[in-house]
């Protein structure tokens, strides 16, 4: 098993754990168990390979027993700290019975409303969860809390078919165009988008009526939207929440250039938030403000490109 490691924190303006956590559940047959070992283990070399200073805890075919995932999770629970980020990757088949959604593995089930109770307990403010099984949707409501984005390949328990969303969320962290800012991060409102717009393509190429409809919320709601945006109040956590950046770069940095770039990342949140505040501001203090920003940030680049 391996843990998956980060180290920044914008908040801290320091280099800090963030963990990530990879699980490819029950395939239940050949085809799907390669499929989704297929998937776990390309999730797993982007993040090790683009995350800078990445080390990947996978689970995944016998491993990804109940007993293992609650013991990982109580472990990164016992090793973080409020100042790191933690993300979980679900990979796989999803039940749902009406009541309660359960996450197939090998052995025992494992239910939304344990996977929260784990959640819960790991003290990192920024989480990531993405479910990326049939019926995800209905895990949404258990999952959803404040500072905790949760993304799902269906909108509902009734969407049971084996999605292929966790194929282009995979994309979305080694195709440059999902990095739609130029940024050279990926985020996680990035990665939900591109791989949102990339499965539509897919059904509609293949002439299929679409069977899942990926949705998100990050704002402690329990009812995903398909397209967050400031208008709905989606997104803005997600947009803050930095997946990928490009080859690695940070990693090799110096230490001024990586404070730089902390602080790089700092001004685009901080224009992310004053986006979405917008409408409820003068519109002369609104450009004001964004100018300000938009001066910073491009001051800030040029020292890093020095």
């Amino acid at each position: 098993m391996r843990l998956a490691v980060l180290f920044f924190s914008a908040a801290a303006g320091v280099w800090a754990a963030n963990y990530y956590v990879v699980i490819g559940g029950l395939g239940g047959t050949a085809e799907y168990e390669t499929q989704f070992q297929k998937w776990t283990g390309e999730l797993e070399r982007e993040l090790r390979t683009n995350g800078p200073g990445a080390q990947v805890e996978t689970l995944s075919g016998s491993a990804a027993t109940r007993q293992h995932v609650t013991e990982l999770l109580s472990r990164v629970g016992a090793e973080s700290n409020a100042e790191d980020a933690f993300a979980l990757f679900l990979i796989g088949h999803g039940t749902f019975d009406g009541t309660d959604y359960k996450f197939n593995l090998p052995g025992p089930d494992i239910t939304a409303g344990e996977l929260a109770t784990l959640l819960n307990r790991v003290p990192a403010r920024r989480q990531l969860v993405v479910n990326m099984t049939s019926c995800s949707g209905a895990s949404l409501a258990a999952l959803a809390r404040k500072d905790r984005i949760v993304i799902t390949a269906t909108k509902s328990g009734t969407e049971k078919n084996a999605p292929v969303f966790a194929r282009y969320w995979v994309d979305a962290l080694r195709d440059s165009s999902a990095d739609t800012d130029k940024n050279g991060t990926v985020s996680a409102l990035e990665a939900f988008v591109y791989a949102q717009k990339k499965t539509t393509a897919y059904f509609e190429s293949e002439k299929l009526l679409a069977t899942e409809h990926a949705v998100m919320t990050d704002t402690g709601r329990a009812e995903g939207v398909r397209d967050p945006k400031p208008e709905n109040g989606q997104g803005m956590l997600a947009a803050s929440f930095p997946l990928l950046r490009a080859q690695g770069e940070t990693a090799r940095l110096a230490p001024e250039k990586q404070r730089l770039v902390t602080k790089k990342e700092e001004l685009e949140a901080k224009i992310d938030r004053l986006k979405y505040q917008k409408a409820a501001m003068p519109e002369d203090e609104y450009k004001q403000q964004l100018t300000a920003l938009l001066l910073e940030l491009a001051r800030t680049q040029a020292e890093i490109d020095r």
